[in-house]
């Protein structure tokens, strides 16, 4: 019966999402919030932004409403059972709404008085510091609280910063948002961790929602708070995911899989900034050297590179689902593998690029 909840909840949150993305266009139409074209941006007329809100607001709606549903007993038959479970996981819950609330706030000053670099690490080093607080934390079983502290703030920061990079072309960040997504949806859903479960199956919806506006031609971009809160929930979740199983004692290796299901958002985010730092650039300032725009160079059209790195994206990612049955040897033949499909993707841009300064 789960999936039939997950199969309701996607399609409430995607028709949710539909109407707040053009409803939040169409206000960003009136009050001005637009992304004007210039020699950093491919697109050439303004555009509005907040679609981020329509991605956002539709995932913090539809999870209040199961909220509200859970508290007063509403529930079909088959999850009361689950109800003291589900209690339990309550003040997690709370804590991703209100750092995805904080997420919002700064994405819409961002996107409306452009933030600096050092302000946005600020409202990110606060959002992932109340995440550790509350509980969802990495530890990589270590028992140092403090390094726990530190990997967790470094991890979801560097999430969030990649998934705003990523979103440098029409649906390359949500496109991209949905497929990882998607995996880790596949692999709770295997391993029976429900909660996951049933809170990304509303991401998916929200983002698909979105996604439907923004595929190019895209009638609008999610600005900073879409591209945060993408980074930002995919980076919570990705913790709260559980990938070992103690009884079955084969190997640590499925602790990669994050890193295996993200690996062409944190390709893109560090051949960028080893780009810039090579041409002795702001690694903070933009520019057209994102792994998109160096597809389009070497021939592709926008559309044809958004395609190429949604196939990547799965290619490599889909390999996190088969890690947990592998042995070591296994699963190091897996790394390899993601590795060298990554290796070939650069030696082939290597000879072929001719992109700009």
């Amino acid at each position: 019966m789960w999936k039939y909840l997950y199969i309701v909840l996607f399609f409430i949150s995607f028709l949710i999402s539909l109407f707040l993305t053009s409803l939040f266009g169409r206000i960003a139409k009136k009050v001005g919030i637009l992304a004007i074209p210039s020699e950093r941006k491919i697109h050439k007329k303004p555009t509005p932004l907040l679609g981020g809100l329509g991605i956002s607001f539709s995932f913090l709606l539809v999870i209040a409403i199961g909220i509200i549903f859970v508290n007063y007993n509403l529930v079909p038959e088959f999850i009361k059972d689950y109800i003291p479970g589900i209690y339990s996981i309550f003040p997690k819950l709370l804590s991703i709404v209100l750092c995805g609330i904080i997420v919002i706030f700064f994405g819409l000053l961002d996107d409306a008085y452009e933030l600096k670099a050092l302000q946005k690490l600020f409202f990110q080093f606060i959002t992932s510091t109340i995440i550790f607080l509350s509980g969802i934390r990495i530890t990589f079983f270590i028992s140092n609280t403090f390094l726990s502290y530190l990997i967790t703030c470094l991890w979801i920061i560097f999430m969030m910063n990649c998934f705003n990079l990523l979103d440098n072309m029409d649906g390359l960040s949500a496109g991209v948002a949905t497929i990882t997504g998607f995996i880790l949806f596949v692999f709770a859903f295997e391993m029976e961790q429900l909660f996951i479960a049933t809170i990304l199956s509303v991401f998916l919806g929200s983002v698909c929602g979105f996604l439907f506006h923004n595929f190019p031609p895209a009638k609008i971009f999610m600005g900073e708070v879409g591209s945060s809160f993408l980074g930002y929930f995919l980076g919570v979740v990705s913790i709260l995911l559980t990938y070992y199983k103690y009884e079955e004692n084969k190997n640590f290796l499925p602790l990669f899989i994050p890193l295996i299901v993200f690996s062409v958002p944190f390709f893109d985010t560090i051949s960028v900034i080893i780009i810039r730092l090579k041409r002795g650039y702001s690694i903070f300032k933009a520019d057209t050297n994102h792994l998109s725009h160096r597809l389009v160079s070497i021939g592709m059209t926008q559309k044809q590179a958004i395609l190429f790195i949604y196939l990547l994206t799965l290619t490599t990612g889909i390999n996190a689902l088969i890690l947990k049955n592998l042995n070591i040897y296994g699963g190091i033949e897996v790394l390899l593998v993601v590795i060298l499909i990554l290796t070939i993707v650069a030696i082939l841009e290597f000879f072929g690029r001719k992109w700009e300064n």
